[in-house]
C-alpha cells in the first residue's frame, strides 16, 4: 500500500521524453486503470482515444499552443465525455488521474494538457473525428521520459489542512 502513496508523492509533470514507443498492452492497462474510476451516478461517460502515430500526434501539438511537447511523447491520451453528462469534467478528470498514477507506477511521465473548451479543443476534435456528441475534456502525453523535472513547490500541509471548520 505505501507504493500507491509514494507514486502519488513523487510524481510530477514530464515534457521531455525518450523517443520510445510504450508498448500496446501498458496502453491498454492505462486505459483499463482510467474505466475503473468513479463516476456521477455510475454512468461513465468517458471514451478515450489513445494517439500512436508520428504524425497525428505532431499535428497535435502544433495545435495545443500549450502541449507542444506532446510530439515526442510515446502516445497521447485523449479524453472525450459524453456533452450531456452532469459530471462530465468530474468523471474526466477522476478517469485522467487514474492514468496519471498507473503511467508512474510503469515508469512513464505524463502531462496534462488542459483541452476543456480551450481554444484548440475544436480543433482537435476535427482533427481525430470526433462525434458530435462528445466533448474534449483531457489530453495526456505520455511516454518514458528524458529527464525527471524537479518537483515545483508546492503548499505546505499546514496551508491547505483545515480541521471541523474554517
Amino acid at each position: 500500500m505505501r507504493e500507491v502513496i509514494n507514486i502519488i508523492k513523487s510524481r510530477v509533470s514530464v515534457r521531455n521524453y525518450l523517443d520510445k514507443e510504450v508498448p500496446k498492452e501498458i496502453l491498454e492497462d492505462l486505459i483499463d486503470c482510467a474505466r475503473l474510476a468513479p463516476s456521477g451516478y455510475n454512468r461513465q461517460p468517458w471514451t478515450f482515444l489513445v494517439v500512436t502515430d508520428r504524425e497525428l500526434k505532431e499535428k497535435l501539438s502544433e495545435i495545443c499552443t500549450y502541449g507542444r511537447f506532446l510530439k515526442e511523447a510515446g502516445a497521447g491520451i485523449l479524453i472525450f465525455c459524453e456533452k450531456d453528462a452532469e459530471t462530465a469534467l468530474e468523471d474526466a478528470c477522476a478517469a485522467a488521474e487514474n492514468i496519471i498514477i498507473s503511467a508512474q507506477a510503469y515508469g512513464l511521465g505524463t502531462c496534462w494538457i488542459n483541452s476543456y473548451k480551450k481554444e484548440h479543443s475544436e480543433e482537435v476534435k476535427k482533427l481525430v473525428n470526433c462525434p458530435s456528441n462528445l466533448e474534449l475534456m483531457v489530453i495526456l502525453a505520455v511516454g518514458y521520459p528524458k529527464e525527471i523535472p524537479q518537483r515545483p513547490k508546492k503548499k505546505e500541509l499546514s496551508e491547505v489542512l483545515r480541521w471541523q471548520r474554517f
